[in-house]
């Protein structure tokens, strides 16, 4: 009887389940139709002021049917993001009708299963078109795809926030055509994947990218006598202990990725930091042209005069304009010995009045200045709701 009762209450779960399925794809429906005013009506994508006022009754509303105030906030930080992403998303296709075709090549590090690889699903899963994935063993490789008309498009990992940044791919950017079309932050969750039943005490030898080794360091030094041995990528790891399937041998990955090789994790959790994110940049041959509802951010590459506080200079042209700068990294010039080329992440759109007003000074003051992209920000950071501890009172 007890198991029969279960039955019928999961049947119903099941139910309301797909009820909620539907009523979250009429929701994003509608939630197109705004992009669509949006659009003729040159209205900014976010309300900010909006959202938190739908928050903070959905909030009230959820006490009235007990439900607890932190779990309705969650809960709708993802829909409002998904919201967000998909009105960017169509405002980007409005403002660049030729980029839309029915198929997307893209190139990335590694092949299925590889972080790089999750990131392209992710990114590409908002666009229009198949996709086609053109897995590469090098950034260099992965770039020259790109260059040579062979993809469309490349994923290319730009900085981690335990690892930090990856010098190889700022390396790339210095000598490429290509410019930045998109970017997006993808969560990093490292795990000890294995092919056969076996626990951490039998494991001797770790696959891995040295990336991963990096940001997984403090892990490593708790293990003990363990071999570790570099791959290119975190697919490749994986690869090897599944052809290997021995119960000494593991890689580092995505429990995600693992699976598409047979692997479970055996210890989940390796990273440094616990909130371990990379951020990856998207490249193409052609720019983008940014709606100016949405909001964006601009990479840029300058070398400055050989004098002293000649950087510190360029930097006040930013603050002058009221421009924010998100990152700035500093990388040799190959053939310079002691010089430096600076890349620069600010917050702003070249279409806009002051942006325009800073390149055009900046220009004039620097040796080397070049815009690599500017490209919608694709990070929808949470709405703050000021009055939810008071409503939880």
């Amino acid at each position: 009887m007890p198991k029969q009762e279960l039955e019928e209450i999961r049947v119903k779960i099941t139910d309301l389940d797909s009820q909620l399925l539907t009523l979250l794809a009429e929701r994003q429906a509608l939630t197109n139709q705004v992009a669509e005013t949006k659009i003729k009506n040159h209205i900014p994508v976010r309300d900010q002021t909006r959202e938190e006022q739908l928050l903070v009754r959905l909030i009230k509303k959820g006490q009235e049917v007990g439900l607890d105030p932190h779990y309705v906030t969650q809960l709708f930080h993802v829909i409002i993001e998904d919201s967000v992403l998909n009105q960017q998303a169509m405002l980007a296709r409005w403002a660049n009708p030729s980029s839309e075709k029915p198929l997307n090549r893209v190139a990335f590090l590694g092949d299925k299963g590889s972080y790089s690889y999750l990131a392209t699903q992710k990114y590409f899963s908002r666009r229009a078109g198949e996709l086609l994935e053109i897995g590469c063993q090098s950034f260099s490789e992965i770039i020259g795809k790109v260059e040579s008309g062979e993809a469309d498009y490349a994923v290319l990992p730009i900085e981690n926030t335990s690892s930090g940044s990856i010098n190889e791919v700022y390396d790339q950017l210095q000598h490429t055509r290509l410019s930045i079309v998109g970017e997006l932050t993808h969560p990093i969750k490292h795990a000890m994947l294995v092919a056969t039943d076996t626990d951490l005490s039998k494991i001797k030898t770790l696959y891995a990218h040295p990336q991963v080794f990096a940001q997984c360091s403090h892990f490593l030094a708790e293990l003990g006598n363990v071999e570790v041995k570099p791959c290119d990528s975190t697919s490749a790891a994986m690869m090897k202990v599944n052809e290997l399937n021995s119960s000494s041998v593991a890689a580092i990955g995505s429990e995600a990725g693992g699976a598409l090789y047979g692997l479970k994790a055996i210890k989940s959790n390796l990273a440094n930091q616990k909130e371990n994110h990379s951020r990856f940049i998207v490249v193409a041959s052609d720019s983008v042209k940014v709606p100016l509802q949405v909001p964006a951010k601009t990479t840029l590459i300058m070398s400055t005069v050989q004098k002293p506080g000649a950087l510190v200079e360029a930097l006040i042209v930013l603050k002058e304009n009221q421009i924010n700068m998100s990152k700035l990294e500093s990388r040799p010039i190959t053939g310079n010995p002691w010089e430096e080329m600076f890349y620069l992440d600010v917050e702003g759109n070249i279409e806009d009045g002051p942006m325009q007003k800073a390149m055009e000074k900046l220009r004039g003051m620097t040796r080397y200045f070049k815009v690599l992209g500017c490209y919608p920000v694709e990070e929808v950071s949470p709405t703050k709701v000021a009055a939810v501890n008071a409503l939880m009172e």
